[in-house]
């Protein structure tokens, strides 16, 4: 009999691996408007049944945790119930001997504060805090609640006017987001429930590469109202809500600071992300219902808060984030330290960069520090290198942008943070000198707090430092009129409202703080709707496109189509873009793995689409 075999692999190993992914894919694409006590009560004895039996905090603490949550959903449950559950999840947090054990407390605990509202509800009303409706997961998921089945089947029916035109309701920005959008709609696509999500941007830039753009007609507006709204700001924002207004019949004037619409679509993303010739698609779009326009135009010097005020009946404050957080280390003012914002303004004013023989370190970790890196590579740039107090995988920038940056030739230094800048007699930045981190306890956001090392500085050559810390909103001149702010974010209700100035809206990342261009057009159209009301009317927003009816093929499991990127030798030499479409072939193939959730799975009959606004 041998002493010791050789491992071999175990099928009800591999089955519970199987089946253990399955059940991780279907938790991220929970449908919304599920009772989420019930959905943490199935958690929690899937961490049970991994017991092992051996300490009792785990082996009968977990399942009295689950005879309390029972006692929730089954209406036996009173106030002092929440507090039990609450003392015994903590016990069982701080004496369980495994991560099996106190994690799944955890678990409990952080639900029982994340979900207050739901639990409160299950006590007091014996019901769900939210509705019973299950709307469709990819529209719930996107901000602007665009119709993102419908466009999708149109768009693999080859309707790509159509395609567009529906978007259009909901967002006027198609072009923008088809090629730069975070697709926050594929978070919770139930297509993940077999395979992974539809490719749905993708799907989008078809849509729009495809179709006959200067084909497609301003939809008919209403009878003109006689009302004039004033918008500060022509970002993406401001440029949404003076695009549903003018449909709605008011006149819009938009009031813009610099020399061209576009905001931070125009100041802040390079043009090998989002060509300037595609941005025009949308602008000039917009500018068709009969939007007025102001450029070099800047509240506080050129027209007052008050004049506005009196001179129009709505004004709409949607002015962004365009400056930097304050970076204080010793050493900031020195020459050559930019801001990521003024680099990426310059780019976006067309001003030619060029970094020939010089090495540059961008300090940040987030999007707007990749872009900064990756134009300091078309710059010429000797050297690109990215400073960053985390790993890499706790980078806010997409995956794929820090993955595109590391493919041109930019280097990461991570757990790295900035300590001071090196200046020569001249006082020139020569150097950039770091701390070396070491990872610690958990943020509240999930992420682990960097500490100090014990390791010596690391002295770091640069002759160009970009700062890409974060963006900030210049809200002075309004709080100076009387506009409410706190932390330089204007203060609003829910849907836009300032308060103590009446027929004053404001929205964007002014109010949220920097944001994505999803969420501040969906801010755009909330205030339009609102300022609409305000004004006493009630126009809705509706299109006259007919989606076609679902396909009958099989749903089975698909290979997902992704968009491809040009050659990084080569794209790395200019501004041009970089991302390839898919073709018709693609598009059909990829349109069909949509499961048509607008039409099965309650789509129809609890929630479903928003056929007008």
């Amino acid at each position: 009999m041998s002493r010791l075999t050789v491992m071999t692999d175990d099928r009800a190993s591999s089955t519970t691996l199987t089946l253990a992914k399955e059940f991780k894919q279907r938790i991220i694409a929970s449908p919304p408007g599920v009772c989420l006590v019930e959905m943490q009560l199935a958690m929690l004895k899937v961490c049970h049944a991994q017991s092992c039996g051996k300490c009792v905090p785990c082996r009968d603490g977990l399942g009295k945790l689950e005879d309390l949550l029972e006692d929730v959903l089954n209406n036996r449950a009173t106030e002092n119930t929440l507090a039990l559950i609450e003392k015994t999840a903590k016990n069982i947090e701080l004496s369980a001997d495994c991560a099996i054990g106190f994690e799944a407390a955890r678990m409990v605990l952080v639900g029982l504060d994340g979900l207050q509202e739901d639990y409160i509800s299950h006590v007091k009303h014996h019901r769900c805090s939210g509705s019973f409706e299950q709307p469709i997961p990819c529209i719930d998921q996107c901000p602007a609640h665009v119709d993102i089945p419908g466009y999708i089947a149109l768009t693999g029916a080859g309707r790509y006017e159509d395609a567009v035109r529906l978007i259009r309701k909901d967002n006027p920005f198609p072009v923008a987001c088809a090629l730069i959008c975070e697709h926050p709609c594929e978070q919770r696509c139930r297509r993940n429930m077999l395979d992974s999500s539809v490719n749905i941007r993708g799907l989008k830039r078809s849509a729009v590469d495809f179709a006959d753009q200067d084909s497609i007609p301003v939809p008919p507006k209403a009878e003109p109202t006689g009302k004039r709204i004033a918008i500060i700001g022509g970002g993406p924002s401001g440029l949404t809500t003076a695009y549903f207004l003018q449909l709605m019949g008011h006149q819009t004037v938009v009031f813009e600071e610099k020399p061209a619409l576009g905001g931070m679509l125009r100041y802040g993303i390079p043009n090998y992300r989002f060509p300037r010739k595609r941005l025009a698609q949308d602008i000039d779009y917009i500018l068709k219902t009969g939007v007025e326009v102001r450029l070099n135009t800047q509240i506080g010097r050129d027209i007052s808060m008050e004049d506005l005020e009196k001179e129009y009946d709505a004004v709409y404050i949607s002015i962004g984030a365009q400056t930097d957080k304050n970076f204080d280390i010793e050493g900031a003012d020195s020459l050559n330290v930019i801001s990521a914002v003024n680099l990426l303004r310059d780019v976006g004013l067309e001003k030619r960069l060029d970094f020939s023989g010089l090495k540059v370190a961008v300090i940040g970790g987030g999007n707007v520090a990749m872009d900064c890196a990756r134009t300091a590579i078309r710059a010429n740039a000797e050297k690109v290198s990215i400073i960053y107090r985390r790993q890499e995988k706790d980078m806010t920038a997409s995956p794929v942008e820090v993955r595109g940056a590391i493919e041109e030739g930019v280097e990461l230094f991570t757990l790295q943070a900035p300590l001071r800048v090196e200046a020569d007699e001249e006082g020139k930045a020569v150097a950039l000198w770091t701390q070396p981190q070491i990872s610690g306890l958990y943020d509240r956001n999930g992420r682990p707090k960097s500490n100090k090392a014990d390791k010596d500085p690391i002295r770091m050559p640069a002759d160009i430092i970009l700062v890409a810390i974060g963006q900030d909103i210049e809200s002075e001149q309004f709080e100076e009129q009387g506009i409410s702010t706190k932390w330089n974010r204007i203060i609003t209700d829910e849907g836009g409202k300032t308060t103590g100035n009446p027929g004053v809206f404001s929205g964007g990342d002014c109010v949220s703080g920097p944001a994505t261009v999803i969420k501040a057009i969906a801010a755009g159209k909330v205030v339009a709707a609102n300022i609409d009301e305000y004004l006493g009317y009630h126009h809705e927003i509706t299109v006259d496109v007919d989606i076609p009816s679902p396909l009958m093929n099989d749903k089975l499991p698909s290979g997902r189509i992704h968009l491809t990127e040009r050659e990084a030798c080569e794209r790395k030499n200019d501004f041009d873009g970089i991302e390839n479409a898919m073709s018709r072939e693609e598009t059909i193939q990829e349109a069909a793995r949509c499961l048509r959730c607008d039409h099965y799975g309650c789509g129809v009959l609890r929630g479903g689409r928003e056929l007008r606004w």
